[in-house]
């Protein structure tokens, strides 16, 4: 939607208000370093300006148990994406076709209401692009009394220079590893250096919460307020690549995170440059994989049990809690 000069002066008084004008004015908060002026309305690598868009802010479900506990995690759905996944469950919104405008002081707004309605914790799902205005929604929001734990849910494609921006705001880090070798990097998600960029980003990561914190509550859930949990989704035809995954965070972080073995792959159309995913992951392929990381001696994980159906995990883009 084409917007005039006087929205884009405000958009501009909302960054220099609350400190982020010269990351918004020529962007290289994500690897892609566009350099996009998304101040002046132009989109980044990202699809994004500098207007933050979100598609949900509602109880989700459907994280790791120790996330989403029985109340739900309180997620927040943005728009846009510095990764280009072909197999992408959230397309719709990632590639911008979805979501609304979002203000700094409205977004803090949104993580108190969630934290009204019972979220375990405020989940920013996506965020990179947006970290210095989710910043600055974060810093008014525990000002006004928002005290549950804040989780960054990103696919890693990210800068460690970034992810500092947010030290002391973030008490649970939830990124993905994809991938270890260039070659599915590339051909998935249009990023060859996605192991090398991920590796740093988590890095980072772990030093900012380099230990993990569980609660009991009364109901006799175990809920975590601080760490660490690297996810992993095993592709077709891509065991041997999730095995060099595994056995990279293993060796390197030991059992000081948590690692989440992810069988959800779900074709959401129909591949035609890309036919080998037009077909789930076997349970046999999965069961496998779990067998290789309790050899590597991997023990705080998490394993999905079962088949996943696709609606469970693809929530309607409709601006709810916005």
């Amino acid at each position: 939607m084409a917007q005039d000069s006087a929205f884009w002066e405000r958009v501009r008084q909302e960054a220099r208000r609350y400190g982020y004008e010269r990351e918004m004015s020529d962007c290289t908060l994500c690897p892609r370093n566009c350099h996009a002026d998304r101040l002046s309305g132009q989109r980044g690598y990202c699809g994004q300006t500098a207007q933050v868009m979100a598609a949900r802010a509602a109880l989700h479900f459907w994280e790791e148990p120790c996330i989403s506990g029985k109340a739900g995690s309180g997620a927040v759905f943005f728009c846009g994406c510095p990764l280009r996944c072909v197999f992408c469950q959230n397309s719709l919104i990632a590639e911008g076709g979805a979501g609304q405008a979002v203000g700094v002081k409205e977004l803090s707004g949104v993580f108190l209401r969630l934290q009204e309605q019972g979220a375990n914790n405020i989940n920013l799902v996506t965020p990179t692009h947006f970290v210095p205005q989710i910043a600055a929604a974060l810093r008014l929001a525990k000002r006004a009394g928002l005290r549950i734990p804040v989780v960054y849910n990103t696919g890693s494609y990210e800068k460690a220079e970034t992810l500092k921006l947010l030290e002391g705001l973030v008490d649970i880090y939830l990124p993905d590893l994809k991938y270890a070798s260039s070659g599915p990097a590339g051909r998935y998600s249009h990023a060859p250096d996605y192991f090398e960029t991920a590796c740093q980003a988590i890095a980072e990561m772990v030093r900012q919460v380099p230990e993990a914190v569980f609660e009991e509550t009364e109901a006799g859930e175990r809920l975590m307020k601080r760490g660490v949990i690297v996810r992993h989704l095993l592709l077709p035809g891509q065991s041997m690549d999730s095995r060099r995954v595994l056995r990279y965070l293993h060796e390197t972080y030991g059992n000081r995170i948590y690692i989440s073995i992810m069988n959800q792959y779900t074709p959401m159309r129909r591949f035609d440059a890309y036919p080998e995913l037009n077909r789930r992951v076997s349970g046999r392929v999965y069961e496998r994989l779990v067998d290789s990381a309790l050899a590597l001696g991997i023990e705080n994980g998490f394993i999905q049990e079962g088949g996943t159906a696709k609606e469970s995990f693809v929530p309607l883009w409709d601006g709810t809690g916005l």
